[in-house]
């Protein structure tokens, strides 16, 4: 029966062959926030893989691969167009490219695994299926790393709704990826042994979902624990920047900031999300009391740009009592052609300053992940945005922090799908590190976040509103906290090395 359903695929023309991966690349992808549909996922990559088994050469497979990975992506990142229609009339005409061009990229990715598989192994039995998985779980690591990195809308991220998310704590994202990966490439086999194999494959995913609801962190007692307000304004896009409007934006989010505070038992910490300031941090150095003011003079964190010479960096300001600054941390992984263009200042250089940094054409990073210590709180790993998608930015801290601070303006992502996927990936990064997050959105989703990924508190997107609530106790160091991905890839690359080292002695013998 398997056979006869791989001959019908097979059957089709090149062109029907690639629309039908493309079509389940986007089933695939409801696997992620907000559907969090992941058996789709399964059944999606599945199909693929069965087609691609019957593909003799590397580059049908790659060819079959790109095509599912610009259907995953297309939908996963459906949200990049949302940027482009704040100012539609102005840059409404490039959101269609924006995602054809962001797809089509990221299915190179897909693609490149897809055919380094079929160059590992052979046939379409367990050693494809397996090599599948090690090239998709390698190359899912080196989208991570490429040109910045990009690692949004990993196929094991569809696990995060899950119980089975709790294996982070020992493999990260690498290892959801390859859970995920199994699960799909193995499907097919079962048909050979419909009743045997179903149930072992059955088994298998029930002792994944169980273990990982085992290695579930308790709740932690909360008495005595520092309360922290969060706040989010939800100040729409296109007025963030309005100057007749932002006056009115700031002092509703002071308004919100000294809602209902009890002056004799104030928060230990109130938190803006990011840019909630919209001005620059050498020219109002008149409103930080008011902002203390309204925090009863306890330590506050929110967003601003801030200027240095004719370099402009997007940054995290802690304010002490008394309306001092205490520090400041700068952001330090920009989102490419996003807050940078990338090889700027070289192409300043070379009579392009519309492009350079130094000119203040796009933000400058800044020195890297650093730790922040809030007086009555504890130490915190400052993060912007796109930096809480980046397992190593956190890895690259220079000591074990208390708790993650996240800010963010989500706006940017529209309300479909981009905020949910960021908080996503917020809630595995808590896991990974055994560490609650403090996560501040400008039009939400904020929460509190504890070292098993629950959320307290989450405020509705794009809703206004303030929540007080005590940060948990962090956890001990998880295993994936001290050692990382890379004992990880090293052993998918020793596996794969053994897979080609097994072919040479198949063909040898033959």
């Amino acid at each position: 029966m398997l056979t006869r359903r791989i001959d019908v695929l097979m059957a089709l023309s090149p062109l029907r062959k690639s629309l039908v991966a493309a079509c389940a690349g986007a089933i695939a992808a409801l696997g992620q926030a907000p559907f969090d549909l992941w058996p789709l996922t399964l059944i999606g990559l599945a199909v693929v893989h069965l087609m691609a088994s019957a593909l003799p050469r590397p580059l049908q497979v790659a060819r079959l691969w790109w095509a599912a990975g610009a259907g995953y992506f297309a939908v996963a990142l459906s949200w990049i167009v949302e940027p482009f229609l704040v100012d539609i009339q102005t840059h409404g005409w490039m959101a269609p490219f924006a995602l054809i061009f962001m797809a089509a990229g990221m299915a190179l990715f897909w693609g490149a695994a897809g055919g380094l598989a079929r160059f590992v192994a052979a046939g379409r039995g367990f050693r494809f299926a397996l090599a599948t998985t090690l090239t998709f779980v390698l190359i899912g690591y080196l989208r991570g790393l490429v040109f910045t990195g990009f690692p949004w809308a990993l196929p094991g991220h569809v696990l995060i709704s899950t119980p089975a998310v709790q294996w982070a704590q020992w493999m990260g994202a690498m290892g959801l990826g390859a859970l995920i990966f199994l699960f799909a490439t193995s499907l097919p086999l079962i048909w050979a042994a419909p009743l045997k194999r179903g149930l072992a494959w059955c088994a298998a995913l029930a002792v994944v979902m169980a273990g990982g609801a085992l290695l579930t962190p308790p709740t932690a007692d909360l008495t005595g624990r520092p309360i922290i307000r969060i706040v989010q304004p939800n100040v729409p896009q296109h007025e963030k920047w309005d100057r007749m409007l932002a006056p009115q934006h700031f002092d509703r989010t002071l308004s919100l900031t000294a809602q209902g505070i009890d002056p004799a038992n104030p928060p230990a910490l109130v938190v803006w999300p990011e840019t909630s300031v919209p001005a620059w941090l050498e020219e109002v150095p008149h409103l930080m009391p008011t902002l203390s003011q309204a925090a009863s003079g306890q330590p506050m964190v929110f967003g601003i740009n801030r200027g240095e010479g004719q370099r402009i960096f997007n940054a995290m300001a802690l304010l002490g009592e008394g309306g001092e600054v205490r520090d400041v941390y700068d952001k330090h992984h920009l989102v490419p052609f996003g807050e940078y263009i990338p090889l700027g200042d070289l192409l300043g250089d070379l009579g392009l300053p519309g492009l350079s940094q130094r000119t203040g054409n796009g933000f400058s990073a800044g020195s890297g992940p650093r730790l922040m210590d809030i007086p009555g709180v504890g130490s915190a790993l400052p993060l912007i945005c796109y930096e809480g998608v980046f397992p190593r930015d956190i890895a690259g801290a220079p000591g074990r922090p208390d708790f993650l601070l996240l800010i963010t303006n989500d706006a940017w992502f529209g309300k479909v799908s981009g905020p949910y996927q960021h908080l996503a990936q917020a809630r595995l990064r808590a896991i990974e590190q055994g560490l609650p997050m403090i996560r501040a959105a400008n039009t939400g989703i904020s929460a509190l976040i504890d070292p098993a990924g629950r959320l307290s508190g989450a405020m509705p997107l794009g809703t206004a509103g303030v929540r007080d609530l005590p940060l948990p106790p962090a956890n001990l160091p998880t295993p994936y906290a001290r050692i990382g991905d890379l004992p990880i890839a090293a052993l998918v690359l020793l596996c794969l090395g053994v897979l080609v080292f097994g072919n040479r002695r198949r063909s040898a013998s033959t």
